[in-house]
């Protein structure tokens, strides 16, 4: 998960259709720039646009499963789709 905040600005991030090495480029619609984690960093960097060589970077977090999750954050929800 990666910060979507820039110059105070607030991105909206999408699959932009391509790939790269089996790995998702992302797009923002508000500077129509791109984005991929390049190797070795930790976050995004532009690689096109308006933000070409700048970087977002990746928020702290763990992977566990739903049973441990609820355990330690009893006030967690899930979302259930009808």
């Amino acid at each position: 998960m990666y910060s979507r905040e820039i110059d105070g600005e607030t991105l909206t991030l999408s699959a932009s259709g391509w790939t790269y090495k089996s790995t998702f480029v992302l797009f923002d619609y508000e500077a129509e720039s791109l984005w991929y984690h390049l190797e070795g960093t930790d976050g995004l960097t532009g690689i096109s646009g308006v933000y070409a060589d700048r970087f977002l970077p990746e928020f702290e977090s763990t992977t566990t499963r739903w049973n441990r999750w609820v355990s330690e954050h009893p006030d967690s929800g899930i979302l259930k789709y009808p």
